[in-house]
Formats: structure tokens, C-alpha cells, sequence
């Protein structure tokens, strides 16, 4: 699943084995973010949610984390 985090960046989030895998999308390439770490018992419909509690210190008001499509 793709997330638009607040128009600033985009991250990648898969399911890998039990767990989240949260990667930075950049130009055709994807980074592991390693310093991002979602619990396995998120559910996928509340990713945005939780993304959203991660990276707020980015937002502006108004602003919105928002899932895009793959």
C-alpha cells in the first residue's frame, strides 16, 4: 500500500512474513526505513492512521496522510 504522507513524501507499506515493512518512494526506488516501525497487530485499514501518529511533526494544518494507488 502506497500513502502520500501530508504531500511532502510517499511511503510503501508491505506485509513482509508477520510484520510491516515501511519503505521510502523516491524516483523509481524504494529505501527500507528502518527507523519507522509499525506493530504487526495494525490492521491494514489503519495504517493511514497510524502514519499519520508517526509522522505528524510534518504536517501543516489541514494537512492529510492519504492512500494512493499501487
Amino acid at each position: 500500500m502506497r500513502f502520500n504522507i501530508y504531500g511532502r513524501f510517499q511511503v510503501d507499506v508491505r506485509r513482509d512474513n508477520d510484520a510491516w515493512a515501511v519503505y521510502r518512494a523516491e524516483l523509481g526506488k524504494r529505501t527500507l526505513c528502518e527507523d519507522v516501525v509499525i506493530p504487526p497487530d495494525v490492521p491494514a485499514d489503519e495504517l493511514a492512521t497510524y502514519l499519520d501518529d508517526i509522522f505528524h511533526e510534518y504536517a501543516g494544518h489541514g494537512d492529510i496522510v492519504e492512500s494512493m494507488p499501487d
